[in-house]
């Protein structure tokens, strides 16, 4: 299916994911709406897309600020005049044994993993329930599917993205023809990591890193164009893609 002139919103858009995402999407035709914390990024990444011959715009943006999500949705109706699809990308990961106690990494992953997803989805609902069309990509991870050592809190906000993208789905596709994709990535290589404190967590990484060879961003992009560029009739639930090396 073509998804040129599809109106899509991506959090988190400054690197990793996002930025692979918000590359891939504007080569096969998109007009992007990109938010992100690091603006000069965002409009270095907008330069590109445009010099390619792209449709995109900068937003700067925090997903914990409900504000600055309605800024976004507000701008892709403004500029574009509807919004087809949000990609719930913005995260982070600062991973740490629980007895470190990191309350303020803690309460950072849940304002930005869940709260930021549910202000995004606030945001855009109430334009794709009037347009009677949309999808919600919200990126999880294979941490929402399996608890690690050290990743407590972050396994607990990406199993609650996993469960909120499945009552999202049974709540809205059926009645407002509104697709909901699960995205669970496993390793891959992105800035993620670089929010760890943790020393132990650190060396640990460093040591498994070493045993197989990690996704890049590109791969994940690749399954969130596939997901969009199906048919009306389809809706891609879940995708969860690791590493070949990965157990």
């Amino acid at each position: 299916m073509d998804i040129s002139n599809k109106v899509v919103i991506i959090t988190g858009a400054s690197s990793g994911i996002g930025e692979a995402t918000a590359k891939l999407l504007s080569q096969k035709g998109a007009k992007l709406v990109l938010g992100a914390r690091r603006l000069t990024n965002l409009e270095n990444l907008v330069k590109e897309i445009k010099a390619n011959g792209g449709d995109a715009v900068a937003i700067k943006a925090d997903v914990t600020n409900r504000e600055d999500c309605k800024h976004l949705a507000n701008i892709a109706i403004e500029k574009y005049g509807k919004i087809d699809v949000l990609v719930n990308n913005a995260g982070l990961m600062p991973l740490s044994f629980l007895d470190k106690l990191k309350i303020d990494e803690w309460d950072r992953m849940i304002d930005t993993n869940i709260k930021g997803v549910l202000y995004c989805f606030a945001a855009v609902l109430p334009s794709m329930k009037s347009q009677k069309s949309g999808h919600i990509i919200n990126i999880s991870s294979i941490a929402g599917r399996r608890v690690m050592k050290g990743g407590s809190v972050y396994c607990a906000t990406k199993f609650a993205v996993t469960a909120l993208s499945e009552g999202m789905r049974q709540e809205l596709s059926p009645r407002d023809n509104i697709k909901v994709t699960c995205i669970e990535p496993g390793a891959v290589t992105t800035e993620l990591r670089n929010t760890i404190t943790d020393q132990d967590i650190i060396n640990n990484l460093a040591k498994r890193k070493e045993e197989f060879e990690y996704l890049e961003a590109i791969d994940i992009a690749e399954s969130i164009l596939y997901a969009i560029s199906q048919p009306s009739r389809v809706n891609i639930n879940e995708i969860l893609v690791l590493p070949t090396g990965q157990g």
